[in-house]
């Protein structure tokens, strides 16, 4: 394609969790109005991409993942995830051998402090693992350290009401060398929407009650916490924040530096935490909170007080994360990212371009640091825009148009404004409503975005621009096990690709193709060069090549 004759803006629409199936029980994407989809996929080429395995950096036949989507989507190849390394040391016997998570038993032995282990039970695979969790657990119990879980549970990547199980391991693991502390659902330990108020009943529960505070629910056993919850009609993922047996938080005390130009009086935790999940996006707001770093500006701070005075959970030296914890925290980290170069990004402003990434809070960190291969900062000529996904109800499920409609509106002025030469959109519905396993609220949300990919589609058109709509990974498609169950976990099934280019010169797509070719396919579409980090290729082709 001849640059004076290059499409401006290239648009990439990505459909978070929307895969390709031809059955149609349990397929969202089947059952739902598709209208706008239908038009571009009847009117443009399109084809299928591989978006999972070894194609995202994972393993053989496991189901994709959002960040190793984005990750690739941006990168142009698969990077290998950091949960393999994880498992390798942890297949080796020398995850405790990690230089962080060796540093952090010795403070807790030399300390005489137990070793709070906080992060999600489930065998997933996609936040955690759960044989780390007990390899870190008989890492502390070789040295004589007591452990204290805080089991987050799931219900979205694993069957909605699979608890028990998990802690029936967990508790049998546990058997003289530790107990579980806490026990809630991901909904409020693991929000990463800007709900700080759930974040805070997490916190609550871990941490401490307010002299003056209401104490936080508690339960005899965690098998408890979780039949109570059930008997409310709740999942995994909403099991209230709850205290088991007679946990009563972290030890501490108030403390003061009186060398400290102005002395003050801090409620400080003496004890150790290692965040456990090998994913950190998702423990953000809730470390944050621990660790009085990167809180939001609207954060309450009366909520992370005790009579006026400042609650730091733990110190900075005392807290440490798995993998990186996001922007705003600096913690030690056991298994840090290793820099992915020569993205798409920074090859678009090597070139001197504009680009805009868009998406909603739930979905940040996606079309920011994932798709930037794990770079925070922009880059120059990059201009990041998030909106804030809805607080209302439970779950998405009450709410699943989520911010569908004003990405559509914010995606359409800037594609109209000519500003900007790539702009990269994420919906995060498909995925965040099919991981409530309601199959008709995940129905509704396909047939928002496909309204919201419609209204894109026509302004960029206008504009004489290219539109690609892809998905970062599988899930609303199949969401009813061979059982009959709800499954709202991700799946391993292909993703389409759409390239809706009205030109005088049409393009044909290659088949066979896999995520890492649409970065190539982008920089192709803007008349650049893909650099040779980048594995992929660009999948178009003149029609009879």
């Amino acid at each position: 394609m001849h640059s004076q004759a290059r499409p401006r803006p290239v648009v990439l629409c990505v459909l978070d969790g929307l895969g390709e199936r031809t059955e149609a029980a349990g397929n969202a994407v089947l059952l739902a109005r598709t209208p706008e989809l239908d038009a571009l996929r009847a009117r443009f080429p399109h084809t299928a991409l591989r978006a999972s395995g070894p194609e995202v950096g994972l393993a053989e036949g496991a189901p994709g993942r959002s960040d190793l989507g984005h990750l690739t989507l941006g990168a142009g190849r698969a990077v290998p995830a950091v949960g393999g390394r994880i498992d390798e040391a942890e297949r080796g016997r020398r995850l405790g051998a990690n230089d962080q998570i060796d540093l952090a038993l010795r403070i807790a032995a030399y300390d005489n402090s137990r070793l709070h282990l906080l992060g999600l039970v489930s065998d997933g695979g996609v936040h955690s693992s759960f044989e780390a969790l007990l390899a870190l657990i008989d890492a502390a119990d070789f040295r004589e350290i007591p452990v204290v879980v805080h089991a987050f549970l799931d219900g979205r990547d694993c069957p909605p009401q699979s608890a028990m199980g998990y802690l029936d391991r967990l508790a049998l693991h546990l058997e003289g060398k530790g107990i579980v502390g806490t026990v809630a659902g991901r909904h409020y330990a693991m929000d990463r929407g800007g709900h700080w108020d759930r974040t805070y009943a997490a916190f609550h529960a871990i941490v401490r009650d307010h002299v003056l505070g209401p104490e936080a629910p508690r339960a005899d056993t965690p098998f408890d916490a979780v039949s109570q919850a059930y008997a409310q009609g709740l999942a995994d993922a909403q099991v209230p924040p709850t205290r088991i047996g007679d946990y009563q938080g972290i030890r501490g005390d108030f403390m003061c530096d009186f060398a400290a130009s102005r002395p003050e009086w801090i409620w400080t935790g003496e004890e150790i935490g290692l965040a456990f999940n090998i994913r950190g996006d998702r423990m953000r707001q809730l470390t944050s909170m621990l660790t009085g770093q990167g809180l939001a500006p609207e954060i309450a701070l009366d909520l992370l007080t005790d009579r006026g005075k400042p609650v730091l959970a733990f110190p900075e030296s005392h807290y440490f994360c798995l993998t990186e914890p996001g922007p705003g925290v600096a913690l030690p980290v056991a298994f840090p990212a290793e820099p992915v170069r020569a993205t798409l990004g920074e090859v678009l402003a090597w070139a001197g371009m504009k680009q805009l990434r868009l998406s909603e809070t739930e979905k940040a960190c996606h079309v920011t640091s994932f798709f930037s291969g794990g770079r925070i900062e922009p880059f120059a000529g990059q201009e990041d825009r998030i909106l804030a996904s809805p607080v209302l109800g439970e779950t998405y499920a009450e709410h699943p148009e989520m911010s569908a409609p004003a990405l559509a509106e914010e995606a359409s002025r800037a594609a109209g404004t000519g500003a900007f030469d790539f702009i990269l959109v994420t919906f995060a519905n498909p995925d965040a409503v099919a991981h409530t396993g309601d199959l008709s609220a995940t129905v509704r949300a396909v047939e928002a975005v496909d309204a919201a990919v419609g209204r894109i589609a026509r302004a960029v058109h206008a504009r004489g621009g290219a539109l690609l709509v892809t998905a970062a990974h599988g899930n609303c498609e199949r969401m009813i096990d061979v059982a009959g169950s709800p499954d709202p976990s991700h799946t391993a099934s292909p993703v389409p690709f759409i390239c809706a280019l009205e030109a005088s010169d049409p393009t044909a797509l290659l088949q066979g193709g896999q995520l890492c070719d649409v970065a190539p396919t982008i920089l192709a579409l803007l008349g650049l060069e893909p650099p040779a980090a980048m594995k992929g290729r660009s999948l178009l082709r003149p029609r009879g090549g």
